[in-house]
């Protein structure tokens, strides 16, 4: 029975902003609203990606946290459509007007999973994180955020037991010898005191080369 209702068609106005008359469109009680907003597009030739419905004073969007927001319409209901006017040319605005374009917001990539959609739409529109924090957020990988809630919890332990100074430096030199980095077979460090026999860089200019040169008359 429910599937019957769902399935059931209706007929609704379409009040089009401008010139153009309003019409009439027989549509599904319940409808995608992107499948809508194909569907007006298409029937009436105008460009999707500027256009506007609203219904019952509420802007209808595509979706919402990730997932896609459906319409329930009435018999009679009234939809109202506007198409977005274009922005002028680049060389038209102000050089000073700031550019609020989607294309200079942090978007997350289109492989990122469903969970990380819905927690990105949380935080940005519930929430209002500023696309700089997001941008953080999202990217350090799950690994890492396990090893800062880590830390963070072993800093809380090492303060309880007024050790934390102790923490703090063993965390320092941890992350020194992490970021040392490793050489590969026969390759010569920069410091001639982590190589075999103190070998030095070609080209490594200390004392003892001056000092030679100087007793050989270089200079």
């Amino acid at each position: 029975m429910d599937e019957i209702e769902e399935k059931k068609m209706v007929e609704i106005f379409l009040k089009i902003i401008g010139p153009s008359p309003p019409c009439r469109l027989n549509v599904s009680s319940s409808i995608k609203v992107h499948e809508l907003r194909k569907m007006i597009a298409g029937n009436r030739h105008m460009p999707i990606e500027n256009l506007r419905l609203v219904l019952r004073g509420n802007v209808l969007h595509d979706s919402e946290n990730g997932d896609d927001e459906v319409v329930q319409f009435n018999n009679g209901d009234s939809l109202i459509v506007a198409v977005k006017p274009k922005p002028p040319p680049r060389h038209f605005r102000d050089e000073f007007e700031d550019d609020d374009d989607d294309e200079l917001r942090f978007q997350l990539p289109p492989s990122t999973s469903k969970w990380k959609r819905k927690l990105f739409y949380l935080l940005r529109d519930k929430l209002k994180f500023p696309d700089m924090l997001l941008m953080v957020i999202f990217s350090i990988s799950p690994k890492v955020w396990v090893i800062i809630m880590t830390w963070f919890i072993l800093a809380s332990i090492a303060r309880r037991y007024e050790v934390a100074p102790l923490f703090l430096l063993a965390t320092g030199f941890g992350l020194i010898f992490y970021n040392l980095g490793h050489r590969k077979q026969g390759e010569l460090s920069a410091y001639s005191v982590f190589n075999e026999d103190f070998r030095e860089l070609p080209g490594t200019l200390n004392a003892e080369h001056i000092d030679r040169d100087i007793r050989a008359g270089r200079f």
